[in-house]
């Protein structure tokens, strides 16, 4: 991969996330000041849910399409060029109702382009364990930026930050059709229903070790939407000052830990990494049920910034070691594949329990927090049992199918 190459990814992986940092985080204080709506059994829990549906119907077969038929850059240039659109329109309606259904539009057609920005990237690679994470950082950072220009700005409350993301999806869509080619990999071969709906991309269920990551992957997103959900709430809620523009600290951490993934990626294995990242759920959510603003504050600190090793050393690398599992003809399809385990069907089961666990842990309107984070770690002590006993990798990764 030469700099010319590796500028124009790392744009594209900065862009990508700017955007979603730009309205994702501030929908719930646009939506409260707008339609005077609060509480997660409402629009606005439904609005959240929207990338979790759309993520579980959009990128898998989108990923198909762009296997088949059409070049990954290509498709990802008109989804965010018609986004832009959708998130101008988004500030247009006065009834949250019409603002559902455009930011559920809106969904289905950004969350395909995280699995095709990662085809396109590893394409273009001849050693993805080590040279993805220097392009994928480029995209914690866009979050970062994207956050540090809605505090400068201060225009957390308006339709703003949903201008700023469609003015990035514009300069996204245009940048994508100057990307590399990623050409389509696969011809079909037969015309059957199932073929033509990619079912092919199941052969990666046949490689036991996947699949049983593939199940932990959809399990760890649960402890995942407590983080997302109410990490905002709970650190205001203690005291904490300027809770937002201190999370960013997670966002920093992430882009340091994602550093020292080449590093590690080939030299201790994908067990052990995915292994430490899912302690790190279990460390986070200690430290958030003992923390406080008084004698440990030390603890929310180190809550939030385990956020990098809790996200990079499991779905940073769960991408990697996916493009690893997948064959050249499915490799778009694979990608689609595990943001649809991960952003769609983990993060819908985890938005719609964790609301449910912190609503039962909710006493006449007062949070019982240490009861609530110890849901989350008790969850990933699960999970990171089960993948212990259950997941055996060999140190030279396998291709499904091969």
């Amino acid at each position: 991969m030469n700099l010319k190459t590796g500028v124009q990814l790392s744009i594209m992986m900065f862009l990508q996330y700017f955007i979603w940092g730009s309205w994702y985080v501030t929908m719930v204080t646009y939506m409260g000041e707008h339609f005077k709506e609060t509480g997660i059994d409402n629009s606005i829990g439904q609005a959240y849910s929207a990338l979790a549906i759309a993520t579980m119907i959009s990128p898998f077969f989108v990923g198909m399409i762009a296997d088949r038929f059409f070049s990954a850059q290509r498709i990802m240039g008109v989804l965010h060029l018609i986004g832009a659109v959708l998130l101008f329109l988004a500030t247009k309606v006065d009834n949250s109702s019409a603002f559902y259904w455009i930011i559920l539009f809106y969904s289905l057609l950004y969350m395909p382009t995280i699995a095709l920005s990662n085809s396109i990237a590893f394409h273009q690679m001849s050693d993805p364990g080590k040279q993805f994470p220097w392009i994928r950082v480029f995209g914690t950072v866009g979050w970062i930026v994207a956050g540090l220009m809605i505090a400068a700005l201060s225009i957390e409350k308006t339709q703003f930050t949903f201008h700023m993301a469609a003015i990035a999806s514009v300069a996204l869509g245009l940048v994508s059709f100057i990307l590399p080619n990623t050409p389509p990999k696969g011809k079909p071969t037969s015309t059957s229903i199932g073929s033509t709906l990619g079912a092919d991309a199941f052969v990666l269920f046949k490689d036991r070790p996947y699949l049983i990551f593939f199940i932990a992957a959809i399990l760890v997103c649960i402890p995942l939407s407590f983080y997302y959900g109410f990490a905002n709430l709970f650190l205001n809620e203690s005291g904490m000052e300027n809770a937002a523009g201190k999370m960013i600290l997670g966002q920093v951490s992430e882009a340091m830990f994602i550093l020292a993934i080449p590093f590690l990626f080939n030299s201790i294995g994908v067990k052990k990494m995915l292994l430490l990242g899912m302690t790190a759920w279990i460390l986070r959510y200690v430290c958030f049920a003992y923390g406080n603003v008084e004698a440990y504050l030390w603890m929310l600190y180190a809550g939030i910034i385990l956020h990098g090793i809790c996200y990079d050393f499991f779905f940073v690398t769960g991408y990697m070691y996916t493009e690893k599992k997948a064959g050249e003809k499915i490799k778009n399809a694979a990608q689609g594949l595990f943001t649809f385990a991960t952003y769609g069907v983990g993060m819908f089961i985890g938005t719609w329990f964790s609301g449910f666990a912190t609503d039962h842990y909710t006493l006449e309107g007062v949070h019982q927090w240490k009861e609530i984070w110890f849901v989350p770690a008790y969850i990933a002590v699960g999970v990171l049992l089960y993948f212990i006993f259950f997941f055996n990798e060999k140190t030279q990764i396998k291709k499904a199918g091969v």
